[in-house]
């Protein structure tokens, strides 16, 4: 009887996916812990260092810079120079408002186009029916622009500090809650692997 293959695989994506969250979560946590000590602007100064460490470890330890973290490094670091150069936090705060409007912005557009983004991006870690790239391409774009939403609201209307902690301990969790209600979507519009046919 054959093993699983797929039973290989899982102590090889586990390890990986985990690495790529403590990529993902280094800048934040890094901005989060300076601004409590020293405040917005040597906090921004210290997450744009961090945001290119976390694109170097990820192109060292991954292999590959994901477009997403090309992006938000790339906006990263021009937001967060106009804050030092015009001593305005205002510009990182809106920051990630105009990441999350791209990314929607892609997302919409490639259904448009008739070419999914995220099938792009995720092509070769899953395999759905078109139906399913399209609703789930459509759910993540409307999901960025609640949160395109959500952070203007919180910017303008509360606290720093309120904004500061919400956008490392409030944006992260709804996101993977988020992720996670896409399961039935996923399970519904996978494409199962064609089975091997014996060559003759």
């Amino acid at each position: 009887m054959q093993s699983d293959p797929k039973a290989g695989e899982q102590p090889e994506f586990a390890p990986k996916q985990a690495l790529k969250l403590a990529i993902d979560l280094l800048p934040l946590l890094a901005f989060f812990a300076v601004y409590m000590m020293f405040g917005i602007l040597p906090a921004t100064a210290v997450l744009m260092a961090a945001s290119v460490i976390s694109m170097i470890a990820s192109r060292l330890l991954l292999g590959q810079i994901s477009a997403a973290l090309f992006v938000s490094t790339t906006l990263v670091l021009g937001f967060g120079a106009l804050t030092l150069f015009f001593n305005d936090p205002s510009f990182i705060k809106v920051k990630p408002t105009f990441v999350y409007l791209l990314f929607a912005a892609a997302l919409f557009g490639g259904l448009l186009l008739g070419k999914p983004m995220l099938q792009l991006m995720l092509g070769e870690a899953l395999r759905l029916t078109d139906e399913g790239w399209s609703k789930l391409s459509m759910r993540w774009g409307l999901f960025f622009v609640a949160m395109a939403g959500l952070n203007e609201i919180v910017w303008r209307n509360f606290s720093e500090t309120t904004w500061a902690s919400f956008k490392v301990f409030g944006f992260l969790p709804l996101t993977l809650l988020f992720f996670a209600a896409q399961y039935r979507l996923i399970e519904k519009h996978k494409v199962a692997d064609a089975p091997d046919v014996p060559i003759r």
